[in-house]
């Protein structure tokens, strides 16, 4: 009997381990319906159907010609760095290992879209001086892109705020310790950029413990001209 019982505790386990084997090939032929996406722990469904087709870099809506298509977010507290993409090129994120703390800087030519450079800057702990130099040498002509990630301010001079100023910020005056912010604008712009989103860092409506929300932007920059 003990061996008889011993045969048939080994024959329900191989059913079983038959059964999981197949029960996997069965879900590995199903067609992926749903992708999840995370956003600091929280989950949601996005069903692939509502994603744009064709549009570059994800928008919602396609550029007209002469335009850059363009779509960025700031970090995600001091967790998630922020990720940049223009012309359906992915210029900086996380995965490409080019983000960090303070200030994070893609230079992009205006005429051509070809990215010059990227950097990040530390605002917490790092030395203004490098970020002050590095905006003294952009290039005329060039769409300068710029995301916060953690803390983009506490080592910002008034210097360095008005080379910002400079390239079409206006949220750049204001921009606090853990602030989030967001900004398109361009060496040589005449006017204020309307590419700018900036959401200050409080108690009260923080979406993460110490950090607000999320910013995210898409828009269409035009190329420059001769």
């Amino acid at each position: 009997m003990v061996r008889t019982g011993g045969i048939l505790k080994l024959t329900a386990l191989i059913s079983a381990f038959i059964l999981a084997i197949y029960l996997a090939f069965q879900l590995l032929g199903i067609r992926m319906e749903f992708r999840l996406g995370s956003k600091m722990g929280k989950s949601v469904l996005v069903k692939e159907d509502s994603k744009p087709v064709g549009n570059k870099c994800e928008l919602s809506k396609a550029c007209p010609i002469g335009h850059f298509a363009f779509k960025m977010a700031s970090g995600a507290a001091s967790v998630v760095g922020p990720k940049i993409c223009l012309e359906d090129k992915m210029l900086m994120s996380a995965v490409k290992n080019n983000v960090g703390r303070g200030i994070n800087i893609a230079l992009v030519n205006g005429k051509t879209g070809e990215l010059n450079k990227t950097d990040f800057f530390d605002m917490w702990t790092g030395n203004v001086a490098s970020l002050i130099q590095f905006l003294k040498g952009i290039e005329e002509g060039t769409v300068v892109m710029m995301a916060s990630f953690d803390d983009p301010s506490t080592k910002l001079n008034d210097e360095a705020r008005k080379l910002i100023a400079d390239l079409g910020s206006t949220a750049i005056k204001n921009l606090g310790f853990r602030d989030n912010w967001i900004f398109v604008g361009g060496k040589g712009i005449k006017t204020k950029s309307p590419f700018e989103q900036h959401i200050k860092n409080s108690a009260d409506a923080n979406k993460f413990d110490g950090w607000p929300d999320v910013l995210e932007m898409e828009g269409c920059v035009p190329r420059k001209e001769d």
